[in-house]
């Protein structure tokens, strides 16, 4: 498929994000496309921190919780999904499909031979990453879950505020990535929002943030909607890790109502962290989720019985 690659330069400038990317391109169905993900502390880890960002967003998203688990012996997988970050950026919208990352995700998870997965999810990582359990291979690699700002989306609007940013983004075909990121994060340096545009040099490199938007389930019939309402199932009725829930309760997306509803579905999570002031991409206060999350595994809080 025609795809672009951002070129390295646009890289040069990341504040605290001097992480050395990994690439791949032969994982099965995306042969001849280039996936990049980071891969940091000991292979051999006890733990691997799955971290997956969503819309508009990439790996540098994690900057803050990346050293935290890191720090404490694990290992951090943090993929770019195709149109994202370092990724290639198939030109065609159509391509951005709910199959088309989730299998891919599943690929890269099985290539590298992930065991005893924290999945981390938050926006799009989560409808696409609290899904994968759903296939029992993967299922038994997960044993902890950190959640945040996201949902499972079955056929139906999330929220009014996500009608609002859909048509907000649908009439923008260039999105100003950077610009929104710091209204959305105000304590963003200039340099940090800057690195948020870095993966797109113009706007023919934003099919997928265009795409992503349309693609979130809101009609019954839309593809990745089966898979949801089985993820439901399985979360409230199958999990048996631990869980650990951060929520922004500034983020006009994601809301009060839409955690509590998570809240309630996963099975044995215990009461969520709440971030007053954190925003919709709420690891930009990281560091404080990341430990937090860490202390209450310690604690043996949030194990499903």
């Amino acid at each position: 498929m025609d795809a672009l690659r951002t070129p390295d330069d646009r890289f040069q400038v990341l504040p605290d994000f001097r992480y050395v990317p990994h690439y791949m391109s032969d994982l099965p169905g995306y042969e001849g496309l280039r996936a990049a993900y980071l891969d940091e502390g000991p292979a051999n880890a006890e733990q691997v921190f799955l971290c997956l960002h969503g819309q508009p967003t990439w790996s540098y998203l994690y900057r803050k919780m990346i050293p935290v688990f890191v720090a404490s012996g694990g290992r951090v997988i943090a993929p770019d999904l195709f149109g994202f970050g370092r990724s290639d950026k198939p030109v065609d919208e159509e391509r951005y499909g709910f199959d088309f990352h989730r299998n891919y995700l599943i690929a890269l998870v099985e290539r590298l031979d992930l065991k005893n997965v924290t999945l981390v999810v938050q926006d799009w990582g989560g409808l696409i990453g609290l899904t994968l359990p759903v296939n029992q291979p993967i299922s038994a690699r997960i044993n902890r879950l950190i959640i945040m700002n996201t949902t499972l989306a079955t056929g139906h609007s999330p929220s009014d505020g996500f009608l609002a940013w859909r048509a907000y983004s649908g009439a923008r075909p260039n999105l100003a990535i950077g610009a929104l990121m710091h209204r959305s994060t105000p304590h963003l340096s200039a340099e940090e929002a800057a690195a948020y545009d870095a993966p797109f040099p113009n706007t023919d490199f934003k099919a997928g943030v265009r795409a992503f938007p349309k693609r979130v389930m809101t009609d019954p019939g839309m593809e990745g909607v089966d898979i949801s309402l089985a993820a439901r199932t399985f979360w409230a009725e199958h999990w048996r890790g631990q869980s650990f829930m951060a929520w922004g309760a500034a983020d006009p997306v994601f809301g009060l109502e839409i955690m509590e509803d998570m809240h309630q579905l996963i099975r044995g999570c215990p009461a969520p962290l709440i971030l007053r002031e954190g925003g919709h991409f709420v690891q930009e206060w990281g560091e404080e989720i990341a430990q937090a999350a860490l202390k209450s595994f310690a604690a043996g809080l949030g194990r499903a019985g």
